[in-house]
């Protein structure tokens, strides 16, 4: 994928598939560190490391054996969010942009976090959308999607807007019920009209941005209670979307499961800064206790 896409001259990271462990030193030597290893075979984030310098490489290696090809890539620094589509013989017809509040990795790896990601509705407003959905349409254009839903996975930083991955697919944790509370729509129905219509009828309104809140156990065992959720719902009910509230007694999953794995929140808002102050809040107060 990266390397058709560097062809047609989208910018990416450097990145190699490699069946052994020589080609991930050969890669370390050429590059430097951080690099970031990714099993070809491994779903989302998981297993996905960072790697500093060469113990961490090493130990990484040893425990990734069992997989029988890794992606190996460059770390590119910056802001880590999405860009979502709907398209109709290789024209994009449906878009949306989402953001990560932190980065995936950080996130799946850090138990105090209350990870989000948020759907913008300012996607309109030029800047960096404006390069985002340029970058989508060269995309479809060098890897020949035709019609289909997409998501595509990107950077922002010193290195300006840098390509990650793109699967012909929706995006998971639910994304598109945010798009459809917060642009008053469906998207499911959109796709599906594209598909056996070659046509979309409905577009988003960009009434509210719309996020979740990942709310994990302080420990992994059993939740035990919750502590805040009142306040929460006294403070913003209003904006609350829907819940997941898991009862006393209901085992936890570990962090690296994902954002809807134990608890979690999900909100709109017309303001997309005050949303982010919400989610943030909840994160706050909202305590999820296990033992």
């Amino acid at each position: 994928m990266k390397e058709a896409l560097r062809r047609a001259g989208v910018r990416t990271a450097a990145t190699v598939g490699a069946d052994d462990a020589q080609q991930v030193w050969d890669f370390a030597r050429e590059h430097g560190y951080p690099i970031i290893l990714k099993p070809r075979d491994a779903a989302g984030a998981a297993d996905t490391r960072r790697v500093d310098d060469d113990s961490q490489l090493a130990a990484a290696l040893d425990s990734m054996g069992h997989y029988s090809s890794i992606a190996v890539e460059e770390f590119i620094e910056g802001h880590e969010g999405f860009y979502d589509t709907v398209s109709i013989d290789g024209q994009i017809a449906l878009d949306f942009a989402s953001h990560y509040y932190p980065n995936v990795l950080e996130a799946m790896r850090t138990r105090w976090i209350s990870p989000q990601f948020v759907a913008t509705n300012r996607v309109d407003g030029g800047g960096l959308y404006d390069e985002m959905r340029e970058m989508g349409t060269r995309v479809n254009a060098a890897l020949g999607i035709g019609t289909s839903a997409t998501h595509m996975e990107w950077f922002h930083g010193p290195k300006g807007l840098v390509f990650s991955e793109i699967g012909c697919r929706p995006p998971g944790v639910g994304c598109w019920d945010l798009y459809n509370a917060a642009n008053d729509m469906d998207v499911y129905a959109a796709w599906a009209e594209a598909v056996v219509h070659g046509r979309i009828s409905q577009q988003p309104s960009r009434s509210h941005s719309a996020g979740i809140v990942a709310l994990r156990p302080d420990q992994d065992g059993v939740i035990s209670g919750y502590t805040g959720l009142e306040e929460v719902e006294n403070r913003f009910g209003r904006w609350i979307i829907d819940a997941n509230v898991p009862v006393a007694g209901t085992g936890t999953q570990p962090v690296e499961a994902g954002f809807m794995a134990n608890a979690w929140v999900r909100m709109k808002h017309p303001d997309y800064d005050h949303l982010r102050f919400m989610l943030d809040e909840v994160g706050r107060v909202v305590q999820v206790h296990a033992g």
